[in-house]
Parts: C-alpha cells; structure tokens; sequence
C-alpha cells in the first residue's frame, strides 16, 4: 500500500467508521520520522519509546479536534517535541548533577546503548548538541537532521521565523564550537 496524504488520513479520521485504519495509517506514515525526532532530543531508545508512545496518545485524543489550521505533520512535530522537552524535564528534576557530568555521563550511556554506533565523530556531535538549550536543540534537530523549512519549523513551535533562524544560528556556532574542542584532527 502506498503512502496516504495527509489530506486523505484526515478525511478518514473525521469518519468514525474508518477512524481506526486513519489512525493505523497515521502511525504507519509517522512513527519513524516522530522516533528519531524524539531520540535525537532524549538520546536513549527506551526514553524515546515512551515519548512516541504518549505523543501517539495524544494524538489519539486530541485528533478529532484538529482544525487543520497547521499542517498535520508540524502538529505532529510539535506534540511530539513537546513530549520530548516534558520527558526532559522530568529527568532534570530527578537528577541534580552538574552538566559537565551529565555530558559525561551521556556519553558513557551511549556507548554502552545496543542501539548507538560508536562513531567519534558521531557521539562527539551528540554531545555538542546535548549542551544546547532544549529550544535551540530541537531547533538544530528539526533543521539539521528532519531538513525541515523555517516555515514548517515555526509552524510546529508557534516561533517566528525570524526567532528560528537566531536560534539555529546560535544552536550551529555553539555546535562547532564544541567539536572544535573537542575532536582530534588528523
């Protein structure tokens, strides 16, 4: 089966009696792309699988009120971004060390995570933008990894464009800066 617009799984969500198989669709069409999102912002699969799964809950009880104002995906976006900061957020409360040893301590989880390759260069870049503030971390990701626009990207966080551009640009200058610091030239 092809990839549905995001018009058609619309058109079949408002209808209760293929809700079901829409929303079967919408998880298909969008699990992966939300995954990774996510991961990239909590660094760890089982933090990200819980993410995905509360972003997918919501969705589930809030889609028949989508009023289609944004584009399905940059809702989509900001639910599951917003899934990410509170996932985050909650950690940060738990844990009350400094960030020199939670940069450290990231890494050391990573390599030790079945699902991260370990690639210097790789987990130098992770922790380059690990030191980002969540806002200009999503904003990298959204921009650097999901090669979304400025539009879309100001649609999913209701920033302006303008807003945006700032923010990546910082997020980019504070990324190379790190990994100038921290990775070996040959």
């Amino acid at each position: 089966m092809t990839e549905l617009s995001d018009e058609n799984i619309l058109e079949m969500l408002s209808n209760d009696k293929n809700f079901d198989k829409g929303f079967e669709i919408l998880i298909k069409n969008y699990h992966e792309k939300l995954y990774w999102h996510i991961r990239r912002i909590v660094h760890f699969h089982e933090d990200a699988d819980d993410a995905i799964q509360n972003t997918f809950i919501k969705v589930f009880k809030n889609i028949k009120g989508f009023k289609g104002e944004s584009k399905l995906y940059t809702w989509l976006y900001r639910i599951a971004s917003n899934e990410a900061i509170t996932l985050l957020n909650k950690k940060k409360k738990k844990n009350l060390t400094s960030w020199d040893q939670e940069v450290d301590s990231l890494g050391k989880q990573l390599i030790a995570d079945s699902y991260f390759d370990e690639d210097r260069a790789q987990l130098v870049l992770v922790k380059a933008i690990a030191q980002l503030p969540d806002k200009q971390k999503i904003v990298f990701n959204m921009r650097y990894y999901d090669e979304m626009s400025y539009a879309d990207i100001s649609e999913a966080l209701e920033t302006s464009v303008g807003a945006l551009k700032a923010s990546f640009h910082h997020a980019l200058k504070k990324v190379e800066s790190y990994i100038k610091e921290h990775i070996d030239y040959v």
